[in-house]
């Protein structure tokens, strides 16, 4: 089981549970024994344990001792000694067992000689002057025992617990004060014996709760670093709703049976063990009531296997489906709206819900039939367990408080095997999530940090040059395969420390692409990138990303401040550093314009701000980053074209020194670039400045013309 290798890091905790649940099975295990006692003894022989009594009269003694075999008198006489009161009393450290075995026949023989005509006082005298031997008084005490049918044979130890208390009673002994003080005394046991239970059963539970909940803990921190440290390809191999149910859903699912597998199926066996032990000592003959019951209990719960089972398999690929839905919904609700799609939405998700809870409620009718399957098992097994109890009570084989007592066992026994049946039914599902879980924490990143990385041959100062050889790329499938086309190929281009690189080109040309493999969110499949002439795949990832920062596509603002935001690279960044990026994005205004400037709330995903200060705050946290080369993937789309130029202009003033690639749609962005790449269908068509590919590139002057008049491109105001 996946779920515990989980454990191997908590053995500690597992071996400390594991004593306590010993504890608390040893505690639950001997109350049914003492409540046993207490209506046995406490109640039936009024507290008499012993046939050895604590005190016999010297006619008593005296005639016990006769009938007694000459070792077990030669034991009496040495544990009873006459006192001054007349009486024999028994004295300390005797074994009480073996005194019982001795005093059971003679004591009995005793009480009930006179129900077939012996007088005992006679046979005394009679023995005393020799006149008859051991042998023929051992024949007598026989006949005494004969005397008294076939329960006499059978409950001797009773009747020798009878013939006490009648001996009790003949010496003047309090028999009522005797049995409430063995129940007082029984039931203060009992009392410790439960609190003892009890305080195993919360150190159980405490212990239990905080090792699942460090497991919990434990796998959602592996599988959120093992998520972070994942390239775009691996991300989008499990889907981002997929990852989700497989942190949150799943792991719920391996912590809460955890908590059922530390507290249920470690304690079962202990107590079935446990309880099969005791049923033994109690009596044998009707065990095969128990075997019986633990049959019945697996044909029920292999029958609930073999339907639920297949449905619970699949379960988590519906949570995963519903979560996948209800994502693209609530990230696409505007589109919705705008297509008025709210309605096909609505019965896509409820054709997605109605499956789960189809799938759910099979199995949860399936296990419904579970409880009253199970209470009417383990009430057959008592109405058994009294019918053949009560016939067992009416032959003298067991007292009424050894049926008790076994009924406790026996149910106990059931219990434990139905534990083991429930859980076997929900581990399967746990290890399900366990494998989806191990299935990201086991793939290895695509994206991994060189062994000895060169970051210290990388310059500090100033832009840095960023050199594009014969780079070719393209996306593989899950399986790993290549595409069968490349989405980039063969692109060399170099950026000067300090310069302005534009590229440009139509959609799906591949302008995003190269903005992901300068960052490394893939690696390029042929050909290399330099940063000062540095390969970046011979850079760690921490250090590369700190030189080129970057502006995403699609802004994206998280929950916290706008101070927060723009300085996210570093949370003790000093405020004029977070002002001054703020005032080269061109967001300084719309910002002090709140009532509470830059300490404003962000919602997540910057949802209460427009799309244009969305994306100037996002290009404000990049300059505020200070990295040697910025990096802008289309970045300037939602900026009005003023904006757009008096960023352009604050960057040029403000960071010149820095390495600046900008991937544009708008030509009017990139016409004041020392270097503008044009790229069609993945490949290189144009390198240059904007009058030189007014002239040489066709590509080019398609886009341009598509955007701006002649008058434009010729320098006139955009």
């Amino acid at each position: 089981m996946r779920i515990i290798a989980y454990l191997r890091h908590s053995l500690g905790a597992v071996a400390l549970i594991v004593l306590l649940l010993v504890v608390q099975a040893f505690t639950d295990l001997s109350l049914p024994h003492y409540t046993s006692d207490i209506v046995d003894i406490g109640i039936q022989q009024s507290g008499i344990e012993h046939a050895a009594i604590d005190a016999m009269s010297e006619d008593t003694f005296e005639s016990v001792c006769m009938l007694s075999a000459p070792d077990d008198e030669a034991l009496l006489r040495e544990a009873y000694t006459r006192s001054e009161d007349g009486l024999y009393h028994r004295g300390e450290g005797f074994d009480l067992n073996a005194l019982d075995d001795a005093v059971e026949i003679p004591l009995v023989a005793v009480t009930y000689a006179s129900q077939i005509g012996v007088d005992v006082s006679s046979l005394r005298g009679a023995y005393d002057a020799g006149q008859i031997t051991k042998d023929q008084i051992a024949q007598i005490s026989q006949q005494v025992v004969d005397s008294l049918g076939e329960a006499g044979e059978s409950l001797l130890s009773q009747q020798a617990i009878e013939a006490a208390k009648a001996e009790y009673q003949a010496i003047g002994y309090d028999l009522s004060a005797m049995q409430m003080g063995y129940l007082l005394r029984v039931g203060a046991l009992m009392l410790g014996l439960t609190a003892l239970g009890m305080l195993a059963a919360v150190g159980v539970g405490f212990v239990v709760s905080r090792t699942a909940a460090n497991i919990g803990k434990t796998l959602r921190q592996r599988l959120f670093e093992r998520v972070v440290a994942f390239s775009d390809r691996e991300v989008q191999s499990f889907s981002p709703a997929s990852l989700i149910t497989r942190g949150t859903n799943d792991i719920q699912q391996i912590q809460m049976v955890t908590v059922m597998l530390l507290r249920m199926v470690l304690y079962a066996p202990i107590l079935a063990i446990g309880g099969i032990i005791m049923v033994s000592t109690t009596n044998a003959s009707m065990s095969w009531i128990i075997v019986l019951a633990v049959i019945c209990l697996f044909v029920v719960v292999g029958v609930l296997m073999y339907f639920a089972m297949p449905k619970f398999r699949i379960m988590q690929k519906l949570v995963d489906r519903v979560n996948l839905v209800a994502r693209e919904m609530l990230t696409g609700l505007p589109v919705i709206r705008a297509f008025d799609r709210q309605q096909f939405e609505q019965d896509r998700f409820d054709d997605a819900n109605t499956e789960l809870m189809k799938t759910q409620l099979f199995t949860n009718r399936v296990m419904t039939f579970m409880s009253p399957a199970m209470m009417l098992i383990m009430n057959g097994v008592s109405v058994l367990i009294v019918w053949v109890g009560g016939s067992y009570i009416d032959n003298g084989t067991i007292q009424t408080g050894d049926m008790i007592a076994f009924i406790s066992y026996s149910m106990t026994i059931i219990a434990s095997f139905l534990i083991i049946g429930m859980i076997s039914i929900m581990l399967p599902r746990a290890d399900v999530a366990a494998q989806r879980v191990n299935e990201v924490l086991n793939t290895k990143p695509s994206i991994t940090d060189p062994s000895q990385p060169k970051d210290a041959a990388l310059g500090k100062e100033g832009g840095a040059e960023v050199v594009f050889s014969d780079v070719s790329f393209g996306y593989v499938d899950e399986d790993g395969d290549g595409a069968p086309e490349p989405v980039l190929q063969h692109i060399s281009f170099d950026v000067k420390p300090g310069t302005v690189c534009a590229i440009v080109g139509s959609t799906g040309s591949g302008k995003s692409t190269i903005a992901k493999l300068l960052e490394r969110f893939y690696d390029v499949s042929d050909g290399s990138i330099t940063l000062d002439g540095i390969d970046i795949r011979d850079l760690s990832q921490e250090k590369l990303r700190a030189t080129v920062g970057y502006v995403p596509q699609k802004a994206f603002l998280f929950s916290g401040t706008i101070d927060s935001n723009i300085a996210y690279a570093d949370a003790g960044m000093e405020d004029v550093r977070v002002e001054e990026a703020a005032r080269i994005a061109q967001a300084s205004d719309f910002i002090l314009e709140k009532e509470q400037g830059f300490e404003s709330e962000v919602s997540q995903g910057g949802t209460n701000v427009s799309g244009g200060q969305r994306q100037r705050l996002c290009i404000a946290r990049a300059i505020a980053a200070d990295s040697r080369v910025l990096l802008f993937d289309d970045s300037f789309s939602a900026l009005d074209y003023k904006t757009d130029a008096n960023l352009r202009a604050a960057l040029k003033e403000s960071l010149g020194e820095k390495t600046l690639i900008i991937v544009a749609q708008r030509i009017s962005t990139v016409m004041d670039a020392d270097q503008i790449i044009v790229l069609e269908e993945g490949r290189m068509v144009g390198k240059g400045t904007h009058p030189y590919l007014m002239e040489t590139c066709r590509e080019y002057q398609e886009i341009a013309y598509s955007q701006l008049s002649e008058e434009e491109l010729k320098g006139g105001e955009a």
